[in-house]
């Protein structure tokens, strides 16, 4: 991804929180002349990953798959001082061109996935084969809001505002925003997360993009600590 890309992205994201009410913690809005004045202080949000997160999953097509980010608690897998041990995220995602972040499981999380508001979060779902890849036979198992849920593979659900769905270890999944609907913000609240380690994608090249540096970062990114 272009940095120039990057930069909008984030800027899109603070409006479209903003017109949903919405605000993140005070760093989230640092210029980059505050990241660099405080570089010594960032050792524990680098160590746990807080902060933007801005990916198009190595495809080169952000428009279409990819989406922004802002990981607002973590804490971590290796060091139970660090952090929190939970992680909740903040994600949006575009309607016009359906961006979606791709199918991939997690081997050790347990996240909701929860709309926050915007649109309507469009979610589709596949237990993983032995071989990592979708299991297209057996049924999908889930709690939404409180509830037991038997589904076919390849169920796509319509999720309203305010409504979550829990998914377990193993469970392929894929979400993007309902076209028509509103961009969306989407909640993650999960045990720790580890996108290093504990994310397997189906076809995604890679969880963090190359950028081309075309211009100044408007901020850094969560796996680009310290500034």
């Amino acid at each position: 991804m272009k940095r120039s890309e990057i930069n909008n992205a984030i800027r899109y994201a603070m409006k479209t929180l903003e017109n949903n009410h919405l605000r993140l913690p005070a760093f989230a809005y640092w210029s980059m002349d505050d990241w660099n004045n405080r570089k010594d202080e960032l050792s524990n949000i680098s160590a746990i990953g807080l902060g933007w997160d801005v990916t198009d999953f190595g495809t080169g097509d952000f428009t279409k798959v990819g989406s922004v980010l802002f990981t607002v608690r973590n804490g971590s897998l290796t060091d139970k001082t660090a952090g929190t041990p939970y992680a909740e995220k903040i994600i949006l995602q575009r309607h016009e061109t359906q961006q979606e972040i791709p199918f991939h499981f997690h081997k050790m999380k347990t996240e909701d996935i929860i709309n926050r508001g915007g649109g309507i979060l469009m979610l589709e779902l596949y237990n993983s084969s032995q071989d990592g890849g979708l299991d297209q036979k057996s049924q999908i198992k889930v709690k939404m809001d409180g509830f037991y849920h038997t589904f076919p593979a390849g169920t796509i659900l319509e999720i309203e505002k305010g409504c979550s769905i829990t998914l377990h270890p193993g469970l392929h999944h894929r979400f993007w925003a309902k076209k028509g609907a509103g961009d969306l913000v989407v909640g993650e609240v999960s045990s720790v997360n580890d996108d290093n380690t504990d994310n397997v994608f189906l076809k995604a090249p890679k969880r963090f993009s190359e950028i081309e540096e075309d211009e100044a970062a408007y901020a850094p990114l969560c796996n680009e600590y310290p500034v």
